[in-house]
């Protein structure tokens, strides 16, 4: 992963390219289940800004908080940690 990965910054992998300037980035993790203690996957979607249309679907990126761009998009694509693999 990345060495200087800034404070609050997130990794996530691009799920939907199809908006100019807007990727929609899924960050999986995994909690216990507060009763049986079976770890459960989850995942939170952000829409994030991207302005010059670098990443694509399946790319591994680096996204942080920024000022609120549109009404669902406040994250930025800070860079892209691994291109998707044809």
């Amino acid at each position: 992963m990345s060495d200087t990965q800034v404070k609050g910054a997130k990794i996530g992998v691009v799920e939907t390219d199809a908006r100019d300037k807007t990727r929609k980035v899924v960050i999986h993790y995994k909690v216990p289940h507060p009763k049986y203690g079976k770890f459960v996957s989850k995942r939170t979607v952000m829409h994030v800004h991207d302005e010059n249309n670098e990443s694509h679907t399946g790319d591994v990126v680096e996204i942080v908080q920024c000022s609120p761009v549109s009404k669902t998009k406040s994250w930025k694509l800070s860079k892209i940690i691994e291109k998707r693999s044809i």
